[in-house]
């Protein structure tokens, strides 16, 4: 399939379809754009590679995202490849909203999951249709979605799991509860990530704050719980932690996490931090070999510029490059979606370009 790169902020590769002519100032042309209107800043930004430092500081350690267009608004994106070509994405919003791009590039609204409402996870949001972190994955011919049910500060929490051979919207089966969390658990039963290891076992990463990150298994017959075991794979202490992404690559299994606050727009502090394991259990642990479960992780991802709060990421293999999705806040609060390729050094840690 063909898709669109998303570029280093430093450099535009000399083949693609935007890139300034041979000889020409990228920063001569990105002034003229904005001196004529013809470019909003971000735009230009993810463009020409130019990102705008103010004056006497350093530069920014980590990119801008890449050029998307369309229906750009999403919180807790989750990405999937359709096999019938484009992308498929949910993300947090009433009754969890979905886009589609042909291209990685261009996105548009598609409706949502639950069109007719979701009155089975009302118990656990207080009667909001605001539904979080949705993961999507597409095995065994289906589209499989793992979404939370929960309000703000509680872990009266709820994932359950719907099912679609297509994924349009209203054409998804609700398969019921996989696993709920209460005042009397110490982990809270949101943001899920359903990963598949090296063996074909089906595994659910979840959590945020309170004990941590968890891993439970699942059934591959039915999406749901196959027993009650449950392995703590990340903590801080009750300290900020959530939005779990598991990556097998090579001989390791790659755990993403995201460290701080989420949803107070440009004061949001999330950032990206990732250990890894030969084990999908774990023991995970960061660059320095401290333990993800005692606070470990390296950061891949911070906010920059005008980039706040970049986080809840999701991570794929694409025909071009493994890509790296997130979302980050404006400015002005608005939260938007983020895409960078994901790259690997020498030493098989990732880093964002």
């Amino acid at each position: 399939m063909t898709t669109t790169p998303h570029r280093d902020s430093a450099a535009t590769p000399p083949n693609a379809p935007d890139a300034p002519p041979p000889g020409t100032s990228r920063r001569r042309l990105l002034r003229a754009a904005l001196a004529t209107g013809a470019l909003a800043t971000a735009s230009a930004v993810g463009a020409y590679g130019l990102r705008p430092t103010p004056a006497g500081a350093a530069p920014a350690a980590y990119p801008f995202p890449g050029v998307v267009t369309g229906d750009t608004g999403v919180h807790d994106p989750s990405f999937v490849k359709r096999p019938s070509g484009g992308y498929l994405v949910a993300h947090t919003g009433d009754n969890i909203a979905l886009k589609t791009s042909a291209d990685r590039t261009d996105f548009r609204n598609a409706g949502s999951v639950f069109p007719g409402g979701a009155p089975w996870t009302t118990a656990y949001t207080g009667g909001s249709r605001n539904l979080w972190a949705p993961h999507l994955s597409h095995v065994g011919g289906r589209y499989h979605l793992y979404y939370s049910a929960s309000t703000f500060g509680s872990n009266r929490s709820a994932i359950f799991l719907a099912t679609s051979s297509s994924g349009d919207s209203g054409s998804w089966t609700n398969e019921g509860l996989v696993i709920e969390s209460s005042g009397s658990n110490d982990y809270n039963a949101i943001d899920p990530h359903l990963a598949v290891d090296a063996e074909g076992r089906w595994w659910l990463a979840f959590g945020s704050f309170w004990s941590g990150i968890k891993l439970i298994r699942i059934d591959p017959a039915t999406g749901r719980r196959l027993d009650g075991s449950m392995v703590a794979i990340a903590g801080r202490g009750g300290g900020a932690i959530e939005a779990p992404t598991i990556y097998r690559r090579g001989g390791y299994y790659y755990l993403f996490v995201s460290f701080d606050l989420c949803c107070r727009g440009a004061d949001s502090t999330y950032r990206v931090m990732v250990g890894r394991s030969t084990d999908i259990a774990g023991p995970y642990r960061d660059r320095n070999g401290t333990a993800m479960t005692s606070g470990g992780g390296t950061e891949i991802m911070a906010g920059h510029d005008t980039i706040h709060g970049p986080g809840h990421q999701d991570v794929f293999a694409d025909t071009d490059h493994d890509i790296l999705v997130y979302h980050y806040y404006a400015d002005n609060g608005t939260a938007l979606l983020g895409i960078n390729w994901l790259g690997w050094d020498g030493d098989g840690w990732p880093y964002a370009h």
